[in-house]
């Protein structure tokens, strides 16, 4: 019988092999991949993707896996699938940029029960089993404990942008309310996500539909278990539509980040 706790091991065991290989190929020339609207992968994406994949299979071959590069395997309805980001940040990382994240996590049927974000440069990895979240440094873990003290909120500038016109990431930034509670940021990586977690950032916002989401999943699934507050961009739970979202350190940030949302929404209306 699998339980959360050996599939939370697996995950952060995936995660640390595709942080090395991103580790290993940073500075070198790497060819790249045209995607779709401006969007590319490296060779170092896949192979850290390879990387993670190779070490889900082996442990559990019967589990379906969805890659950000090689699309997805195992039967379309699995209970279990993994959803794996070898490189967030791609962009940063291309042109020599050390915030990237590698993302692992596993959705059992509609819930993720296990996760994983690593930090290939810092060495740093936020893993959790779906009960408690923890960083794992130098061999050691550490319980994360998110924390609204710095007032710094990334927000996610990257397209799509399902719920424009009612909400638009870029006119958060502009808000007064806002520039009068928090300092904005713009890292381009979900490692982000993980942060507020782990008391880094106060809160992170994006648009988008998040469901099986190779990107937030991990991230996601580490705030809840640490405690965070976490909706959608309507205050409603994620993962139920193309809602985005607002991961906050406390509930106090969250409500103050959902007010400036909202009233985009009525502006609009």
């Amino acid at each position: 019988m699998i339980n959360s706790a050996s599939d939370a091991r697996l995950a952060l065991t995936a995660a640390q092999a595709g942080a090395a290989v991103v580790r290993e190929m940073y500075g070198g020339r790497l060819a790249r991949f045209d995607k779709s609207a401006g969007d590319f992968a490296t060779e170092a994406d896949l192979a850290a993707e390879k990387s993670i994949v190779d070490v889900l299979r082996a442990a559990r071959p019967g589990d379906a896996v969805t890659g950000e590069e090689s699309g997805s395997s195992g039967a379309v309805a699995a209970r279990r699938r993994w959803l794996v980001d070898p490189l967030c940040g791609t962009l940063n990382y291309a042109v020599r940029n050390m915030l990237v994240g590698v993302n692992v996590a596993l959705r059992v049927d509609d819930g993720i029960t296990a996760a994983a974000t690593a930090d290939p440069f810092s060495g740093e990895v936020f893993w959790t089993d779906g009960h408690r979240a923890r960083v794992r440094r130098d061999g050691g873990d550490e319980e994360l404990a998110p924390s609204p003290e710095s007032r710094l909120v990334d927000v996610n500038l990257d397209p799509p942008f399902p719920n424009a016109p009612g909400f638009r990431a870029v006119r958060l930034l502009a808000d007064p309310e806002f520039i009068r509670l928090f300092r904005p940021r713009v890292v381009s990586t979900t490692v982000a996500v993980a942060w507020v977690a782990a008391g880094r950032r106060a809160a992170y916002v994006t648009d988008g539909d998040l469901r099986d989401s190779v990107h937030f999943a991990a991230g996601i699934a580490l705030c809840r278990a640490a405690g965070c507050t976490v909706t959608d961009l309507h205050g409603e739970p994620v993962y139920t539509g193309a809602g985005g979202l607002i991961a906050a350190a406390d509930a106090e940030t969250h409500a103050a980040l959902l007010n400036m949302v909202n009233g985009q929404a009525s502006h609009e209306s």
